[in-house]
Formats: C-alpha cells, sequence, structure tokens
C-alpha cells in the first residue's frame, strides 16, 4: 500500500507553494518507503509515496497516460485482486497496456468507463485522478473502506490525503476541534462517526463512496451499499459458497513480488487463513509458509481469564504451527515498551486511539516489517460472521445503543460536568445511534429477532469494524506494512450478509457457519475453539504504569486534561486499593481500566502536540 495526498485550487496556483507540499509529502513518508513523486500543474498537485509490492519499475507514480487526446494522472493507494480478468478485458476494448501494475489498470478503467469502473474492482484502494483536459478531480475509496481518504474544501480549493496528518501540514487546515469533534473524541472515540474528520472542515471519504471536484464544485456518491435481499440457499449449500469465496479470497491475495507470511493466533480466523495460504505454497511449490504472532512478557504469570478472553492464545499458536509446518516467530513485548509506544501508536492515527491495542500492534509491526512486506491478517471475520458477545448476549443484543459502548455514564464521570453539557455526551451517542439505524436496508417479511440481528451486523459493519480497520491501516503503514484483510473481500461480505442468523449460529456456536466452511483445514480442537479476541497483557505492571502517568500528566498544571477531565473522580478512581479488580470495559471488549488511563494519556498527547484549540 502507499500514501496519497493532492491539493487542487482554482484560486491561486499551488505550483508556487512546493514548500507546502512537500510538508505534506513527508507527513506520509511512513506510508511509502520505497519511493516518491509530486506531479504539478498550475492549479493541480497530486503526491504520493510508494510501497513497491508489485512491479517495481512499472509502477511508479504519480503516473501519467494519455487516452482519447486526454491527460489523466493517478496517485493511488491499494490493491487488486483481479488483475488478470481486468486486464482481459481492458485489452478486449483496445487498451495497449504497458506495466504489470493495477496503478495502469485503474487509470485506463477510468478512461474507459467513468465512475463506472469501480463496479469491475475486486480490492482496496483509496485514489485521486486527475483529468488535465477538463480540470477536474474523481477520487474513490473501495467498498469496504480498508484504505482510508480524508478531504477538506478550503474556499475555492480541495484538500486530501490518506491520512489527517497530511492535511495538517497545509496551513488552511487548522488543528480546531467544535463541539461535535469533540464529542467524537471524548464519547465516541476511539471510535469515529463514519464520514466525521473530528477537525472542523474535515471530513472521511465514506467507503464505497466517490467524489468529483471541478467547476461546478464538490459531489460526492455512494456507489455501493449493503443490500438485502431473501437467502436462496440451503444451510449445505451455504457452506459451501462461504468456503469456495473464502478460498478464493485468500487465493487471489498472495499476489506478491515481496516477501509474505500471516499473522497466527490461534484462534479460528487466523488460523483458517493461515491453513489456506499454506496449502497454496505447497501447491506452488514455494518455500514453507512464515506466521507470526505476539505475546507479552509476564503473561504466562498474570493472565486470568474473563468473559471477553476465556484462554491464553501462547498454546493454540504452537499447535497451529505445528500443524502447519510454518516457520514460526513470536514476538514478546515488554511493559515499559508497550507504555512508551502510546505516544507513537497515537502519532501514527492522528487521535487518541485503542490505546495499546493499537501500540501492541504498532510494535508488531515493526518487527514483522524486518521479516515480510505482506502479511495477511485474520481480521473482520467476528463482524461478517457473527463473533462477538453482542451478537449472543442478551443484554447485548437488546441494548438501545451501540453494543461495544454501553457503558457512556459510567465513562462520563470521570468528564468535567461543564464539558459533558457542552457537548451534549449521551444525547450525542444516542442521534448517532438512531442515524445508523435509519441506513440499515431492511427486508419486508423478516421475523423480528431476524431483524434485530441485521441491525446489530449493519452497526458492526459500518460503526465498529472502521475502528479496527483504522487501526490495523495506521499501525501497520507507520512502517510500510501492507496487511491485508480476506475476509473484507466485498463478495463474501455481499453474500453473508443475507445469511438467516440461524443458519450463521448454526451448531449452536459464534462463527457457527464459518467454522463449518474450514472444516477439514483445521484440526478440530482449533476449529471449535472459543473466541478469544487480539492478546493484550494482564500484567499489573502496566496498569500501575499508565495510572501513574496519567496521574502526572493531570497535575501538570498546564495539561488541557484539566479542562475536559473531573480531576477530582479521576484522582478518587485512581487511588482505589481494589483497582486491579475494577471491571469496566468502556469500549468494547479490550478496552478496561488500564485502557481508561491510557487513553487520558493519549489525549493529553494528542492536544498538546497538535496544538488542538477547543472551538
Amino acid at each position: 500500500m502507499c500514501g496519497i495526498a493532492g491539493w487542487i485550487d482554482r484560486e491561486q496556483p499551488v505550483s508556487r507553494e512546493r514548500s507546502i507540499l512537500h510538508r505534506m509529502n513527508r507527513a506520509l513518508a511512513c506510508r511509502g518507503p520505497d519511493d516518491e513523486g509530486i506531479w504539478l500543474s498550475t492549479h493541480a498537485a497530486l503526491i504520493h509515496r510508494r510501497l513497491v509490492v508489485t512491479d517495481p519499475e512499472g509502477g511508479a507514480q504519480p503516473m501519467v497516460r494519455r487516452y482519447g487526446g486526454r491527460t489523466y494522472v493517478i496517485t493511488y493507494d491499494g490493491k487488486l485482486f483481479n488483475i488478470p480478468e481486468l486486464r482481459r478485458e481492458l485489452e478486449t476494448r483496445g487498451h495497449v497496456l504497458t506495466s504489470r501494475s493495477d496503478t495502469e489498470l485503474i487509470l485506463a478503467a477510468y478512461a474507459e468507463w467513468g465512475a463506472e469502473c469501480l463496479r469491475h474492482f475486486n480490492g482496496v484502494f483509496a485514489f485521486a485522478i486527475w483529468d488535465d483536459t477538463s480540470a477536474s478531480l474523481f477520487a474513490a475509496r473501495d467498498r469496504v473502506g480498508v484504505k482510508p481518504l480524508f478531504f477538506a474544501r478550503r474556499g475555492e480549493g480541495l484538500l486530501f490525503g490518506s491520512e489527517l496528518k497530511a492535511l495538517l501540514a497545509h496551513p488552511a487546515v487548522r488543528p480546531e476541534v467544535d463541539e461535535e469533534g469533540l464529542a467524537e473524541v471524548l464519547v465516541m472515540g476511539p471510535g469515529r462517526t463514519p464520514g466525521h474528520g473530528v477537525f472542523r472542515g474535515v471530513e472521511e471519504l465514506r467507503p464505497g463512496s466517490w467524489l468529483r471536484f471541478d467547476r461546478n464544485g464538490l459531489q460526492v456518491k455512494s456507489y455501493w451499499q449493503l443490500a438485502s435481499h431473501p437467502h436462496p440457499d440451503d444451510l449445505d449449500t451455504t457452506v459451501e459458497r462461504v468456503r469456495d469465496l473464502f478460498q478464493d479470497a485468500v487465493r487471489r491475495q498472495l499476489a506478491s513480488d515481496v516477501s509474505l507470511g500471516t499473522m497466527l493466533s490461534g484462534g479460528l480466523d487466523s488460523s483458517a487463513i493461515s491453513a489456506v495460504v499454506a496449502k497454496v505454497l505447497r501447491e506452488e511449490g514455494k518455500g514453507p509458509l512464515r506466521t507470526f504472532s505476539v505475546d507479552y512478557v509476564g503473561n504466562e504469570k498474570h493472565f486470568r481469564p474473563n468473559e471477553f478472553q476465556p484462554h491464553s492464545d501462547a498454546p493454540w499458536v504452537r499447535r497451529m504451527a505445528e500443524h502447519l509446518g510454518s516457520v514460526h516467530q513470536t514476538v514478546i513485548i515488554d511493559t515499559e515498551e508497550l507504555a512508551s509506544a502510546l505516544m507513537p501508536a497515537m502519532r501514527a492515527r492522528d487521535l487518541p486511539g485503542m490505546t495499546d491495542v493499537d501500540a501492541s500492534l504498532y510494535l508488531f509491526s515493526r518487527e514483522l516489517k524486518k521479516e515480510v512486506t505482506v502479511i495477511l491478517s485474520g481480521e473482520c471475520a467476528d463482524e461478517v460472521f457473527g463473533g462477538y458477545p453482542w451478537f449472543h448476549r442478551e443484554e447485548l443484543i437488546r441494548a438501545d445503543t451501540f453494543p461495544w459502548s454501553r457503558l457512556v455514564p459510567q465513562r462520563l464521570r470521570f468528564f468535567s460536568p461543564e464539558v459533558v453539557s457542552r457537548i451534549r455526551a449521551e444525547e450525542y451517542v444516542a442521534d448517532r445511534y438512531r442515524e445508523a439505524l435509519q441506513e440499515v436496508p431492511g427486508l419486508p417479511g423478516e421475523t423480528p429477532e431476524e431483524g434485530r440481528m441485521r441491525e446489530l451486523f449493519y452497526l458492526c459493519l459500518t460503526r465498529w469494524m472502521p475502528v479496527l480497520l483504522d487501526r490495523s491501516d495506521r499501525m501497520s503503514m507507520a512502517f510500510g506494512l501492507e496487511v491485508r484483510v480476506p475476509f473484507c473481500d466485498h463478495r463474501l461480505l455481499e453474500y453473508v450478509w443475507n445469511v438467516p442468523w440461524s443458519m450463521k449460529r448454526c451448531d449452536g456456536r459464534e462463527k457457527g457457519l464459518l467454522r463449518r466452511a474450514v472444516s477439514g483445514l483445521l484440526p478440530e480442537e482449533v476449529r471449535m475453539r472459543r473466541k478469544s479476541p487480539f492478546p493484550k497483557t494482564h500484567n499489573p505492571a502496566y496498569l500501575e504504569a499508565v495510572r501513574r502517568e496519567a496521574l502526572r500528566r493531570i497535575d501538570d498544571p498546564a495539561s488541557p486534561l484539566r479542562d475536559l477531565l473531573h480531576v477530582e473522580e479521576v484522582r478518587r478512581f485512581a487511588g482505589r486499593k481494589d483497582l486491579q479488580e475494577q471491571h469496566i470495559p468502556w469500549f468494547g471488549q479490550l478496552m478496561n481500566v488500564p485502557q481508561l488511563f491510557a487513553y487520558f494519556i493519549q489525549l493529553d498527547a494528542w492536544m498538546r502536540e497538535y496544538g488542538v484549540v477547543i472551538r
């Protein structure tokens, strides 16, 4: 993957502002360590940072081509997984392709079909194409939103970039946050409302959408949405179809000219992907699969099962690595390093994030990059197949809010009453929840139970999954590591979306459909293992480290936290003798008491380092 950015301005000549363009370029350097480029005309600039995965010689960007007497320029982040089919189709239409790069395919497809080209792509992408003849910009994002894209209108201009930091490198985009942005950070965070860029006047191009910016102004449209219709297949046919779609998605995502491996936790999702990859490598006579896992110093001593993490991963990782015959490496993270990584993880996301859940992946990615450039992950299977507790526990199913964020009142007690009132905290969450439910494509005739499960899947796919996709993209691309997520294949997602809940939970198990579909690929004990989320540290030294650092920051008279937090309540809570036993899963499954203190640390650092101003 890569980093992209650009600046279109009809009033001032952007070609004179090279220092600004170079700042935007440098802001994305981590996403593209292998090459860089800036294309300039009087009123348009496209910026690219390249991570080389395919066709090192033929894929340089920004790429310029002429079709039908028109000049097109593209900057592109992503990967297409249907290159052979798309290449054949374009060649039959008379296109002469001079590289093996999918960048050239996207450019030719746009010249051929315009915005309809997006329906021809199977892949993950964010790209922008400048038509120099008509002086118009077309930009788009993949269906699921695996690759990021933000934009901002400024006067008669438009700025865009893969990450917020690229926009903030431009003097016209200031780190200002209003009540809505503050609500996003304090009560929605580390989630984010789709389309919201947190900073004033900054937007996210939503998944499955495109924009056009030309003399008529800015136009934004959706080109893909989930569509509900009756499921036509019986259970056996459904299982076979899921198996075929899953294996095809994994096979397609192995295309690479650079070193490749898989993440392996010993759970169902990563084990299934690793099993398919190992099988393909054997069939092709290639070397053994390389697998990687993460663990923490002291976890063998301090791990305690809970409702969300029933058991440690380590024994299961060993079992699967032996089964696969993989060359396996476990990355061990210590407590001090994990706490120190909170700051670079925040900078990678440009916002307070999932704290040590982000930081651990940040450190994991750093070590992975030393060994491979492309890694396959089991991310998103729980969203597609229904693996989370909120699909199975009645009080979560019936919760009249986002089920991963039920404890808003407990969370709000740590913020000052003035801030809570100003951002209308609980009302804001309720409004965002109602908006999400209004988007759900209902199916006439569904039972109330099936209708509610469809709502939960929609919430999960459009509000929860983006948090994890953001995490995966930013933490890995901080080191120029490309993470691929086969469970986000849109064909698989579209098919499973309409599978009835009774089939998805077949055999009375979470992800029962997926378990049946991978039968024969895995040892039975792994195939039937209970879900366990991304591993985190259970070392009490981590809680003490973040508690102490959060209090240190709060005690600093210059800390912006003092204007946001109910300082005395935080101090009282931090001083509890039974703090280690406190259980407040305030966001998702993994963000509990240690992560609450870590979030305060990241919030303080974000406001200071980014110079955040609350308007």
